[in-house]
């Protein structure tokens, strides 16, 4: 007997295998999901700096209300976008890319959440968990190993 070989349609991984994002590519999915929370940071902060101001809040009381605000919406924007069916933030979405359970499965809004705050220590260790990327066989830094996640590539 002969072992039959596998075969996908072009373009289609075949189940258990995938294309790993790079680091590079994870970069730039990164930097624009950066500017697209600095504009929305922006645009909220100025709404509700003014709200603020009108409603004779202190500079100080200010600042830490616009850093949890921040903070929140920095987690709501990754954990949310990256549990909803397109499973993508929208750098990853821009750059064909998909943050799945190891088994290429859509992760939760728990273990997204938990894939977030991961990145406080890949980002502790002098960014070298985010590098880590780079240079692991399934293309995955320190949070994507915490959280059991893969980054991959749709296309």
């Amino acid at each position: 007997m002969s072992a039959q070989p596998s075969f996908a349609a072009p373009g289609i991984q075949a189940p258990g295998i995938f294309a790993y994002a790079g680091f590079w590519r994870r970069l730039v999915a990164i930097i624009i999901d950066w500017i697209v929370l600095m504009v929305a940071g922006l645009v909220i902060g100025f709404t509700l700096g003014l709200f603020l101001i009108r409603g004779g809040v202190s500079a100080q009381s200010g600042r830490t209300v616009a850093k949890i605000l921040g903070m929140t919406i920095g987690w709501l924007y990754f954990a949310l976008m990256e549990s909803s069916v397109k499973q993508a933030t929208l750098g990853k979405m821009a750059l064909g890319l998909m943050v799945t359970d190891l088994n290429g499965g859509r992760i939760s809004f728990a273990r997204a959440t938990g894939r977030h705050f991961a990145k406080i220590i890949s980002a502790l260790l002098l960014l070298i968990g985010f590098v880590m990327a780079g240079f692991t066989s399934r293309k995955q830094a320190l949070h994507d190993m915490i959280a059991s996640c893969l980054v991959i590539r749709q296309w």
